[in-house]
C-alpha cells in the first residue's frame, strides 16, 4: 500500500471516530439539559404548598407535597428491605396502605425501622396508629407496577410495587413518603425526600469529547511519525 493511501485511510478512520464521539458528546449534553429542565419542574412542584391528594389529577400527583386523611390497614403492610437510616444504620422502610374511603387507598412509606423489624405488621412504637390519621408527605412514583398484579403480595420486598392484586381497594398511582403525621408517633424514623442531581451526563460528555481529541491528536502523531520514517529511509539504489 502506498504512503498516500495509508494516510488517507488513517485520516478517514480518525475522522469517523472523532465525528462519532463528538455526536455522542453533544447527545449527552442534550440529555443533561433535559434532565435539568425536568429537575427544575420537579423542584417547582416541591415548593408548592401541600395539597389534598384527592384534589389532584393522577398526572399532577408525582413530586407534589400532599395531605391525605384515612385509616391505616396494617394487615396489608409490607417491609421495604435494605434501606439505611440518615446515620447509615441498616434497616427497612415500612409501607402501609392508608384507606381513604370510596374504594381507594394510597401506600404510605411511614419511614425507617431497625433491621430486626422485618416481619409485618411491625409492632411496638412503630405500629400503625388506629383510627383516622392525616399524613403530609411527598407523592412519588413507584418503582414499578406489576401487570398482571401480584397476588398474593409478598410481605418483604425490595421495590415499591403498586401492582398488588390482593388488596380490597384500588391504589392511587403514587405512594406518599411521610414527612408529618397527626397524630404523631416516635417511630418509624421519618425519611428525608430524595434530592435532584444532574446525573453523570456532563462527565460522559467530557469523556466523549476527550476521545474525539485523542483520535485527532493520535492521527496527527501517527502521520508525523510515518512521514519522518519515510524521509529517514535510505534512497533505493539504482
Amino acid at each position: 500500500m502506498s504512503v498516500r493511501n495509508r494516510h488517507i485511510i488513517l485520516i478517514a478512520i480518525a475522522a469517523i471516530v472523532a465525528f462519532t464521539c463528538v455526536r455522542l458528546g453533544f447527545w449527552q449534553l442534550n440529555r443533561l439539559h433535559g434532565r435539568r429542565d425536568v429537575n427544575a419542574m420537579l423542584e417547582a412542584r416541591g415548593t408548592q404548598a401541600a395539597t389534598p391528594i384527592a384534589a389532584l389529577q393522577p398526572d399532577a400527583m408525582p413530586y407534589r407535597h400532599v395531605t391525605v386523611t384515612g385509616t391505616y390497614d396494617p394487615a396489608h403492610e409490607q417491609i421495604l428491605s435494605g434501606r439505611t437510616s440518615e446515620h447509615g444504620d441498616p434497616g427497612n422502610h415500612v409501607l402501609t396502605p392508608l384507606v381513604l374511603g370510596g374504594g381507594a387507598a394510597v401506600i404510605v412509606d411511614r419511614g425507617w425501622v431497625p433491621l430486626e423489624m422485618q416481619t409485618p405488621p411491625v409492632g411496638g412504637i412503630a405500629a400503625a396508629p388506629t383510627g383516622r390519621v392525616t399524613v403530609t408527605g411527598l407523592a412519588l412514583p413507584p418503582d414499578q407496577v406489576s401487570d398482571p398484579p401480584v397476588n398474593p403480595s409478598p410481605p418483604l420486598v425490595t421495590r415499591i410495587d403498586l401492582g398488588r392484586g390482593d388488596l380490597p381497594y384500588t391504589l392511587l398511582p403514587v405512594y406518599v413518603l411521610l414527612q408529618d403525621q397527626q397524630p404523631a408517633q416516635p417511630a418509624p424514623e421519618i425519611v428525608a425526600p430524595p434530592g435532584f442531581d444532574d446525573g453523570p451526563h456532563l462527565s460522559y460528555a467530557i469523556q466523549w469529547f476527550s476521545f474525539a481529541t485523542i483520535a485527532v491528536v493520535g492521527c496527527v502523531v501517527l502521520l508525523v511519525r510515518d512521514r519522518r520514517g519515510n524521509s529517514d529511509a535510505p534512497a533505493p539504489v539504482g
